[in-house]
């Protein structure tokens, strides 16, 4: 009979697959880590174009998922909720024109998806940066979520934020989030 793994041995493993992962992939690593710190600069440069920027791509992502969501139902209509999900994709569909339309207006809009997103981002990389917590410099990632999670935080408690001020946590997360990614690949790419 097939032995079960405790949690510590598990955690281990995991920890070691983790740390084979980014050695083996550094140099993917510290590429994207590159690409994160110079998106977070422009946001800086930019901060009224990266939350306008940033309404656009996300309305033409809501219009592709709602077009691909409709052209997945053709044929379908027997499938269970079939309603619900063609409801689903126009809407998706109309609030991605919407945004492209006027993305000064979907920017308040975009400060609640932005509060659900660093929120969700900040933890991920808490927990992340806790699984791998023997790996040296690990305080880096922990740090990066805990900023996410600070910046969740600041935009609930403003929610009349101005575009400049979203633009601006922007840019402070993909440069913090870059870094610590970069740091993370740096070391595992000499070790």
């Amino acid at each position: 009979m097939p032995q079960l793994m405790t949690i510590n041995e598990a955690s281990a493993a995991m920890r070691e697959a983790l740390r084979e992962t980014v050695k083996k992939h550094s140099s993917l690593f510290l590429l994207q880590a590159a690409l994160m710190i110079l998106a977070g600069i422009m946001a800086f440069a930019y901060p009224l174009l990266s939350s306008a920027a940033l309404a656009v791509f996300l309305g033409w992502m809501l219009i592709f998922f709602g077009v691909s969501q409709i052209i997945s139902l053709i044929g379908a209509s027997q499938i269970p909720h079939f309603w619900l999900q063609l409801i689903s994709a126009a809407l998706a569909m109309l609030t991605g024109f919407l945004f492209v339309r006027n993305p000064g207006v979907a920017v308040g809009t975009m400060s609640l998806l932005m509060i659900v997103f660093f929120m969700v981002e900040g933890v991920s990389k808490i927990v992340f940066s806790l699984t791998v917590r023997p790996f040296p410099n690990w305080g880096w990632l922990l740090a990066s979520g805990l900023l996410g999670v600070l910046i969740a935080v600041y935009l609930l408690s403003n929610p009349s934020l101005s575009i400049v001020i979203l633009g601006l946590l922007i840019g402070v997360q993909l440069v913090s989030e870059g870094a610590a990614l970069g740091w993370m690949a740096w070391h595992a790419k000499r070790s």
